[in-house]
């Protein structure tokens, strides 16, 4: 059975017809084209689908579509300003060396930013506490780490 859903992505209305079972993830980047948003383990295990949903970091591969419905909902495409000056925690992740395939960046920065609202001097610790939802497979961590606390920091000012 087919259902109509409604929400705004990146400030944006977004609508569609889709399948009752569609996930959000499957929405987000079959209907609205922004493959920012990974899908590497479709179990909710790995964090590469997370967006904020109602500014809150959510697993996008674990919820339907219609789950979303009326919802504001942020992707990684959705982070930057308008006229391309990167969010201070896609910024740290840059200059910090925070990635190295990729893969796992937009999950990764999406997790970051809710997990440091309001919080500019996360332990590293805290951090990797944090961080358990979310799966790299390049690298040790030691660079995300780094990333987030100097993110959390230039987030707070």
């Amino acid at each position: 059975m087919s259902i109509k859903v409604s929400m705004t992505v990146n400030g944006k209305p977004a609508s569609a017809t889709v399948e009752e079972r569609t996930l959000l993830v499957t929405f987000i980047r079959e209907e609205l084209r922004l493959t920012g948003t990974h899908v590497g383990c479709d179990t909710a295990q790995c964090g590469a689908c997370t967006v904020h949903m109602n500014g809150k970091a959510v697993k996008s591969c674990s919820m339907l579509a219609m789950q979303a419905e009326g919802a504001n909902i942020t992707t990684i495409e959705g982070v930057a300003a308008p006229d391309g000056t990167l969010h201070p925690m896609q910024a740290a992740f840059k200059e910090n060396h925070g990635l190295q395939c990729g893969f796992c960046t937009p999950g990764m920065v999406m997790n970051a930013i809710d997990l440091a609202k309001g919080r500019p001097n996360l332990t590293e610790a805290e951090i990797r506490e944090g961080l358990e939802g979310n799966l790299c497979r390049c690298t040790g961590y030691h660079n995300i780490v780094k990333s987030i606390a100097a993110g959390a920091k230039a987030m707070a000012k």
